[in-house]
């Protein structure tokens, strides 16, 4: 029987063929870069973070992995401690030991590649209460890996979780770990909910009052979207209508040579465009300064992005550019560092 193969809304191609990667890699040799920059790394709050059960946070560990506190969940996302990449060394050490990690009850994972899927990590982080959600097509793999505790879903589905509604949203992206399992699992991100917040908004327009005596904390709860890896795309906005975010996770790197990256990957001016999009409140830009994926660098995309900041007039204390280690405390329509 065939194998599923996903795809892209509007059915974008991200493929390339065997001419363009040696275009690419011709290119590459040409270019001089500099890498003298390397991300901070912050002393992570460890006593803060093994006792927090109340605020909403999130701590950049680095490219795409965070150690997010919701609800009184620990949350991670994709989680690589992976010292190197292929053949490249890992640029900046991550900004948590994996060691020192409070125990998890979550892990999401964006899509399969090796960057966002690391199975050493996996392994370190993973106990048999810790509950996994990826995309669909992945489930039978983690647990031929030995994660049971695993949990599959398909595009706007959503699972809820001590009072956390998690939903698997569009990306325009692809995945493969093999020669032969190309797109045979799908790619996203993810918003999280409070429950008792969507609960209550649906009673609410219902012409009921119920959503007044919800829990506070739940009711503070912010809206928190993790994109994943993409490329821009129209999902943007429509994630924005149907969620009111309060703070996005956005890629910014490994978009050059934009020929080559551009329908799998946000240069840093189309993750602020995203970031309009979908309306979100916040940004913490992400997905750059732990791997050299692509030749660009840590301090062009950060320069990048701060120029288009600028031209578009977003206010710089909406934009969060974390070091790794470093801890945001997160509220509704507000954030501030600790």
């Amino acid at each position: 029987m065939p194998k599923v193969r996903f795809n892209n809304m509007d059915h974008v191609n991200t493929d390339k063929t065997i001419k363009q990667f040696r275009q690419w890699r011709q290119e590459r040799r040409s270019k001089i870069k500099d890498y003298t920059f390397v991300v901070p790394n912050h002393l992570p709050e460890l006593e803060f973070l093994h006792s927090n059960r109340e605020m909403a946070t999130a701590t950049w560990v680095g490219h795409s992995t965070f150690f997010i506190q919701y609800l009184g969940l620990n949350i991670v996302t994709d989680p690589v401690w992976a010292e190197r990449m292929a053949f490249d060394k890992r640029l900046a050490p991550p900004g948590i030991r994996i060691q020192d990690v409070p125990p998890l009850d979550i892990i999401l994972l964006s899509h399969s590649h090796y960057d966002h899927l690391h199975l050493a990590s996996l392994r370190k982080l993973y106990r048999a209460d810790t509950l996994i959600l990826v995309p669909s097509g992945l489930k039978s793999k983690m647990i031929r890996k030995g994660f049971r505790n695993c949990h599959e879903l398909q595009w706007w589905e959503h699972f809820t979780v001590g009072g956390v509604r998690i939903t698997f949203v569009p990306a325009q992206h692809w995945t493969r770990r093999t020669p032969f399992d190309t797109n045979t699992s799908h790619w996203g991100g993810y918003v999280l909910q409070s429950e008792q917040q969507v609960i209550g908004s649906a009673t609410s327009v219902a012409g009921s009052d119920a959503h007044a005596e919800s829990d506070s904390a739940e009711a503070e709860a912010p809206t928190l979207y993790f994109v994943g890896d993409t490329g821009y795309f129209r999902g943007f906005k429509e994630i924005g209508e149907r969620f009111a975010i309060d703070l996005t996770f956005m890629p910014i790197g490994a978009y050059e040579p934009e020929w080559f990256m551009t329908s799998q990957h946000v240069t840093p001016e189309e993750a602020l465009q995203g970031f309009v999009d979908c309306g979100a409140d916040q940004m913490i830009p992400m997905h750059y300064g732990a791997f050299k994926l692509a030749d660009d660098t840590p301090r062009e995309a950060l320069d990048r992005l701060e120029v288009e900041r600028e031209r578009l007039g977003i206010a710089k204390e909406r934009i969060h550019v974390l070091g790794h280690g470093e801890t945001l405390k997160i509220g509704r329509r507000c954030s501030t560092r600790i």
